[in-house]
């Protein structure tokens, strides 16, 4: 903020909803009076050309009618407005006014009054020049050393420079290299047009280069046609400036030294006119015009610059000398001279606010007040202090921090799930190969105690499974009112889900008196999916790869009763096998024994015995629960399949090490395609045309690869899909394992499934695989270790994806070992006197030296030597 404001001297709207750029303002003696007086010249998109002849206006006063002396519609927009001697046959000042496809050359005169109203100006066409290129902007002045008139050039958008001579079109040249249009300015003393092309350098051309170069009609024969006659259009110098250009100004306020200055986005260039660099500045701001306006000391030059902060900025080369406060962002800026008053500062504002100022201070005119003498009343100061207080308080309640408890929750959400599968199933581009793929209801229902504003209800589900809604949006819940929605839950992707659970969250605000916008809450509630929605009853398979057997401390219930969804009636107890039938065409097969406690699970894939383990289990508790039996317990122990685990933890970081050469395989090809694609174009721009050499070949062959690599990668990001999903499957079943093995706590299972399932999606950047080993890594040298010089050790605090899994498979083999050794788990600092002695019953240590110096199969039934490995004994 500056300390100064600009001094207001004459200030106007014009128009309204009109639109200003940078080359709509233009000041001078545009009626040629003689007075040595400017008018302000302006015109706009619209097409409105207006000419002003300020007035001092006293604060408060209006602009005076009669400032204004011209305003007139013409039929096409305004770009921009430039006054010079472009009138053969006379010196006088004449207005040209650029549009889009037409110069316009107007005389601008006046007309004495008689009466009190003041003179009248009128505008005069002189001549017109119709554009066959749409133009952008233009610049002015005796090209080629003429005397006593001016030339017009224009430049189109297609970078094409056309020359008037005044009333007739000169020539035309294309500008080499061109993509964008840039700042044009024109240097009389070296006789040259400056402009900044898109690759961010400053160009300058010769006028007399530019007269004998190539004609621009030309420009369309065929390149096998040799020119007979011309130059091919060539720079006089460059100077790379490394940023784009918003304006050009050339200033030759000294006779025999001219500089060309340069506003860029960040920097600010004086050059010389051999293009040299005299100085530069780095601007800390946004600039958005400027102007180079005098010399106050030999070799110095003052300029204006104004920035997107409403602020003008003097500086003298590269010296800040004032800094003053705009009450609008400028995009063009004048100095001009008015009734005895020179070196006004004349801005305009993309709308349309114009505005002339001077430089200056206001005197202060505060006054500090008379200090109040009464005597202090601390009888209301108290109660003042107390009603303060007591507002504070009731801002800062807990309970608009903290959720409140779920009987005192303003709006609650409950999801109740179907008990059946849906009559006509729901499913929606689902991948699935079965034949039918089934679906289940969901009825979320959204109850309201107060007014809840702007409430958001989503419904999440792990993918493979997918919801046919999974956003609602509703209008402000008054009070005791309700919301209910009913949606869908279905299999999409062609594998097993590692979870039958959904999440329902609704967001909304609740306002108060001291926050009307409301307070943000969030109220959430978890569901859980039936087993019949992945898989459906089938005939009991014999034979296996994988079994597990859990042992119960109760005799075995009937299948029909723990599963009658799944068991026909007509069975009646003798149903002691099970069949599960999984969509995507696997099977599993739960065995009841008759005369042991025991169930036994068995598939040919080891992920696919986690889902009906675990509602085996949820099933087992509930009957038991309903019959108020509290000393049920499960329990395993049997070995860990580490060995079958770990094959499957080996195919997913094979696919991901897949995933990476997929990805530099084709970074590779699509870089090889970019420079056949360059070598192309350097030959079809060529004008002498050259045989392709079988670039076009080549081109087709590395495109083709571009497109095999991109599929073969999109199907290996489908198969990692499926591999992590089937990873999670057979983590989930290893922790419950590793659970009921060692009788761990709920807070030591939590632990266990942050450790081992840290992720919910995998990807490339931050995979299971390294988060996984290092919180492993971590709890072996905290809770799990066995001196405190394990717990000097460091770990690394980056991720980065690993070599292989060897490492990993080794931690994890070590982790299950020292759990067997009394290990437990806690994140407690005082890890070493948690580490007691005791062995779970039936389980005999090893020492680890040997664990750890030979080479070890994971699963095998060597690793706990004493455990009877009963998945081996024939169910009876």
């Amino acid at each position: 903020m500056s300390l100064f404001k600009a001094r207001d001297w004459w200030s106007t709207i014009l128009g309204e909803k009109e639109e200003f750029d940078q080359g709509c303002l233009c000041v001078a003696d545009v009626d040629n009076s003689g007075s040595g007086q400017d008018k302000v010249i302006v015109g706009s998109y619209k097409g409105y050309l207006r000419i002003f002849n300020p007035h001092p206006v006293k604060p408060g006063d209006e602009v005076q009618p009669e400032d204004l002396l011209l305003e007139v519609q013409l039929q096409e927009p305004i770009l921009q407005v430039e006054v010079g001697k472009f009138v053969s046959g006379t010196e006088g000042l004449h207005l040209a006014v650029l549009h889009c496809r037409k110069l316009c050359v107007y005389a601008v005169s006046g007309t004495q009054g008689n009466v009190e109203h003041g003179n009248q100006y009128q505008i005069k066409l002189m001549y017109e020049h119709n554009l066959q290129r749409t133009a952008c902007n233009m610049t002015y002045g005796p090209f080629g050393g003429v005397k006593g008139r001016d030339l017009i050039c224009i430049q189109s958008m297609d970078g094409m420079l056309m020359l008037f001579e005044q009333e007739s079109y000169a020539f035309g040249r294309f500008l080499p290299g061109f993509l964008l249009p840039g700042p044009l300015a024109y240097s009389s003393r070296t006789d040259s047009f400056i402009t900044v092309s898109s690759c961010q350098q400053v160009e300058s051309y010769k006028y007399q280069v530019l007269a004998f170069a190539t004609d621009a009609d030309e420009r369309q024969d065929t390149e096998q046609q040799k020119l007979s006659s011309g130059k091919r259009l060539a720079v006089d110098w460059v100077l790379n400036i490394g940023e784009q250009a918003l304006d050009i100004c050339v200033v030759s306020f000294n006779q025999g030294v001219s500089s060309v200055f340069v506003l860029g986005e960040r920097n600010f260039f004086c050059l010389k006119d051999n293009g040299q660099i005299r100085f530069m500045k780095k601007l800390d701001y946004s600039p958005s015009c400027f102007i180079p306006y005098c010399s106050v000391r030999e070799g110095t030059i003052n300029t204006l610059i104004a920035n997107h902060s409403k602020m003008l900025n003097v500086y003298q080369d590269v010296t800040l000398k004032w800094a003053t406060q705009l009450p609008c962002i400028p995009v063009s800026v004048k100095v001009a001279n008015f009734q005895d008053l020179k070196g006004v500062i004349v801005t305009l504002s993309d709308d349309g606010h114009l505005q002339c100022s001077y430089l200056g201070t206001d005197p202060s005119l505060f006054q500090a007040p008379k200090v109040d003498s009464r005597e202090i009343n601390y009888e209301e100061m108290n109660a003042e202090m107390k009603e303060l207080q007591k507002i504070i308080r009731e801002a800062t309640k807990t309970q608009d921090i903290f959720p409140e408890s779920e009987k005192q929750r303003d709006v609650t959400v409950t999801a109740e799930v179907s008990p059946d599968l849906d009559e006509e199933s729901q499913a929606i581009d689902s991948e699935v190969n079965a034949g039918a793929v089934p679906s289940v209801t969901v009825k979320i229902t959204i109850q309201s105690r107060v007014t809840a504003q702007k409430p958001n209800l989503a419904v999440c589900v792990q993918a493979p499974l997918a919801v046919t809604c999974d956003q609602f949006v509703f209008d402000d819940l008054e009070p005791d009112s309700s919301e209910t929605v009913v949606l869908s839950v279905f299999l999409k992707e062609n594998c097993s889900p590692s979870e039958l659970e959904g999440t329902c969250m609704i967001s909304y605000n609740i306002p108060t008196e001291l926050n009307p916008e409301g307070i943000p809450r969030v109220a959430q509630c978890n569901f859980s999916l039936p087993l019949k929605l992945v898989c459906f009853p089938a005939q009991p398979s014999k034979a296996a790869n994988h079994k597990l057997t859990i042992d119960t401390n109760k005799p075995p219930i009937s299948f029909v009763t723990i599963f009658p969804d799944f068991v026909d009636p007509s069975e009646g107890d003798q149903a002691n096998a099970l069949g599960f039938q999984f969509l995507t065409g696997s099977k599993t097969t739960l065995l009841a024994s008759k005369t042991s406690q025991r169930y036994r699970i068995q598939s040919d894939q080891l992920e696919d015995l986690w889902l009906v383990t675990k509602e085996l289990i949820h099933r087992l508790e509930e009957h038991f629960k309903k019959q108020n039996c509290k000393d049920f317990a499960c329990t395993f122990s049997g070995s860990i399949p580490l060995q079958e685990y770990f094959e499957l933890i080996d195919r997913h970081f094979e696919l991901r090490l897949n995933a990476e050469k997929f990805q530099e395989l084709l970074s590779e090809r699509a870089v090889q395609f970019r420079a056949i694609e360059r070598r192309l174009l350097t030959r079809f721009k060529d004008k002498t045309p050259a045989p392709l050499q079988h670039l076009d070949t080549l081109l087709e062959g590395t495109f083709r690869e571009v497109i095999a690599l991109a599929d073969a990668a999109e199907e290996n990001q489908a198969s990692m899909f499926q591999a992590f999903a089937k990873l999670k499957s057979a983590t989930h079943l290893v922790i419950m394992l590793i659970s009921l093995w060692q009788k761990l706590s709920t807070d030591q299972v939590a632990i266990l499934e942050a450790t081992f399932l840290p992720l919910a999606e995998d990807t490339q950047e931050l995979g299971w695989e390294e988060t996984v080993d290092a919180a492993i890594s971590y709890l072996l040298r905290t809770c799990l270790s066995k001196s405190s010089k394990e717990q000097a050790l460091t770990l690394s605090s980056q991720f980065s994806m690993p070599k292989d899994t060897s490492r990993l498979k080794k931690n994890i083999t070590l982790f299950c070992d020292r759990l067997a050794k009394g290990g437990r788990l806690s994140l407690s600092t005082d890890s070493a006197a948690q580490q007691t002695a005791v062995v779970p019953g039936g389980c005999a240590t090893i020492p680890e030296s040997d664990l750890e110096e030979r080479t070890v199969i994971p699963g095998s039934t060597a690793m706990f030597s004493s455990h009877e490995h009963i998945t081996k004994q024939k169910s009876k």
